[in-house]
Order: C-alpha cells, then structure tokens, then sequence
C-alpha cells in the first residue's frame, strides 16, 4: 500500500501514515527499512499488520539508497 508520512514524533518514535485509501494508520520507526532524517512528507510503500503500517520503504532518492541496507 502507498501513502504519505504526516506526522513523525522522533522522541517518541512514533508517527502516522495517511494511505491512499484515505485512512491513517500508525507506525513504529523500528519499521522503516530505509530511515531519512525529516520523515514528515515523505511518500512511503508498505504493508499492514494488525491495523498498523510496518515494513515502511520511503520512497526518496534512488533505488540504492531504499535498499543500500540489503545485502547482495
């Protein structure tokens, strides 16, 4: 699922993702693959688990620097 990263609060780690069918879903920083410092804004790919985004990719930058962290 594709949506939009609205509010990120870092001391607490946590924030909401507003998809593309409309609902917010909340989310765990643990859960971004591919971590950026200003999160709020960013246009994000992920999965549900238990009403909550996990598996979160931003969507910024190139491919390799989505997945620089996956080892080849």
């Amino acid at each position: 699922m594709y949506g939009e990263i609205k509010k990120f609060r870092p001391d607490l780690g946590v924030g909401v993702i507003r998809a593309e069918d409309g609902r917010a879903y909340r989310f765990e920083g643990s859960d971004i693959r591919n971590r950026l410092e200003d999160l709020e804004g960013q246009e994000v790919h992920f999965q549900l688990g238990e009403l909550k985004a996990r598996d979160i990719i931003v969507l910024a930058g190139s491919p390799w620097s989505a997945f620089g962290s996956i080892g080849i």
